[in-house]
């Protein structure tokens, strides 16, 4: 008696495409996380070399209040900029490119921020920023 032997199928995966989507989503993430943000404001952040520390010609700061110092005198928002300006001017004669550092609360809005970041830009003044 000859009996037939049954032919067992084997399931298979086909993966021959699968090799094309992972490439495409390597690309994929790569290109979108090496994408920068055009509406990022560029801060410069102090670096350390040995043990010098970076001169603080200027120091603005902004408490949570809202009250705005340069130094530790008090300064009403309206003249901001032109304060500032006074300021960097000031340190220009004794430093080429005068530092100013932002020292602002946490609450502090950062709008406020940015516009003491603008005028120090425009008026060629280093900006280094703390947030506390």
């Amino acid at each position: 008696m000859k009996f037939r032997k049954k032919h067992k199928e084997h399931s298979e995966v086909f993966t021959d495409s699968l090799n094309d989507i992972l490439f495409i989503l390597l690309m994929f993430f790569l290109i979108t996380t090496t994408m920068a943000n055009p509406n990022v404001k560029k801060v410069n952040v102090p670096r350390g070399t040995k043990d010098t520390k970076a001169k603080q010609n200027i120091v603005v700061s902004i408490d949570k209040e809202q009250n705005f110092y340069i130094g530790q005198k008090e300064i009403s928002y309206g003249t901001l900029d032109s304060m500032l300006v006074a300021e960097i001017d000031r340190a220009k004669q004794k430093v080429d490119t005068p530092t100013v550092v932002i020292h602002a609360d946490s609450i502090a809005h950062y709008g406020q921020v940015f516009k003491i970041i603008e005028i120090a830009g425009k008026a060629k003044a280093k900006v280094v920023t703390n947030v506390k």
